[in-house]
């Protein structure tokens, strides 16, 4: 067996370390769409048809998709692309995701009602959505 350890071998593996780095912004996102859910919920009347769910949901989610978005350029990616252009694709993405994320949270809410179980279930369908496509195409210039 060779001198180099598994976990040395393992953080040379550009993706691999991509793949972590966008995991921790992730995190930061989903702690920044956790804030913006709750706040939201908090602030709107539980029976109120004013503000429905998915309008609360949707402002959350794309708040953490932007604080991705320039956490993810400057330090997963590393991109020097132009701004306006790359930031246009990652919110594609974004939108793409909340879609996924929408649709999921519908299959859901029968089960889970409206509140942070389905939250959670209906993000982690974005998570996935997000880092694929946005490697493979809103950076794949890096």
């Amino acid at each position: 067996m060779s001198g180099t350890s598994l976990l040395g071998r393992i953080t040379k593996r550009r993706g691999l370390r991509q793949f972590v780095k966008f995991g921790i912004v992730g995190a930061s996102g989903f702690i920044v769409n956790l804030i913006v859910f709750t706040g939201l919920q908090r602030i709107v009347p539980d029976h109120s048809d004013a503000v429905p769910y998915d309008v609360i949901y949707s402002v959350a989610f794309l708040s953490g998709g932007v604080s991705n978005y320039f956490l993810n350029r400057a330090w997963t990616f590393r991109s020097k692309a132009g701004v306006h252009k790359e930031g246009l694709s990652f919110m594609a993405v974004s939108v793409l995701a909340l879609i996924v994320g929408l649709i999921v949270g519908q299959l859901a809410a029968p089960w889970l009602g409206h509140g942070h179980k389905t939250w959670f279930i209906s993000t982690l369908a974005g998570i996935v959505v997000n880092f694929f496509v946005n490697k493979y195409w809103t950076f794949r210039s890096v």
